[in-house]
């Protein structure tokens, strides 16, 4: 996504509100105890505790990326972000959750496969991210330095984490609520390191 499209930044906020207001609906209807037959995927209440494990799961892998891109010595190497662009990040995860966690998932077919699924979708989902890729100016163009496979490994360890709240025992209603707020929660916390580092380059 464009950190330089204030409308299209715009459109995405707009865009997550719309089918977060839909998840919420469903939500609501099911504590009711009126649920919608066709609701969204996790639209079910989970534990605290969940929540809370599924947040401080997150920060942790946040934490273990920082420390690893100081190690590295790629820590220099961050993209810059506006506060716009932030607060898209957030959109973004929700609906980012809703469509892997939610909807890309192998169910009903076995343990093996809902792990093969997982880790399948957990590689896709961070491949998608552009990390070892770029489009400039209508090309694309590869990364294969240390940030960009490190970044795409910490991405894939982060899909790993948001799949397994929503599958752990803890879970029974396999509600999305815990990996939303975990992927909220480690959105945010990128914003604050970039923000501490000196790589939020203004509102928009």
């Amino acid at each position: 996504m464009s950190q330089d499209n204030p409308i299209l930044l715009l459109a995405m906020l707009g865009g997550g509100a719309v089918v977060g207001k839909w998840w919420l609906d469903d939500f609501r209807a099911g504590r009711s105890g009126t649920p919608n037959p066709r609701a969204l995927p996790g639209a079910t209440p989970a534990a605290r505790g969940l929540i809370m494990l599924a947040v401080l799961g997150a920060l942790g892998l946040l934490a273990a990326e920082t420390g690893g891109e100081y190690a590295l010595g790629v820590s220099g190497e961050q993209s810059h972000m506006t506060v716009l662009f932030g607060l898209s990040t957030l959109a973004a995860a929700f609906v980012e959750e809703l469509i892997f966690r939610g909807f890309v998932v192998v169910e009903n077919h076995g343990r093996a496969a809902l792990v093969a699924g997982i880790v399948g979708a957990s590689f896709g989902f961070a491949l998608l991210h552009p990390f070892l890729w770029e489009w400039t100016a209508g090309t694309l163009v590869m990364h294969f330095g240390p940030k960009a496979w490190f970044s795409t490994a910490a991405i894939f360890a982060g899909s790993l984490w948001f799949y397994a709240v929503r599958y752990l025992p803890g879970n029974p209603t396999r509600s999305l609520l815990p990996c939303m707020a975990a992927h909220v929660a480690k959105n945010l916390g990128v914003f604050a390191i970039k923000y501490a580092q000196g790589f939020v380059s203004g509102w928009w």
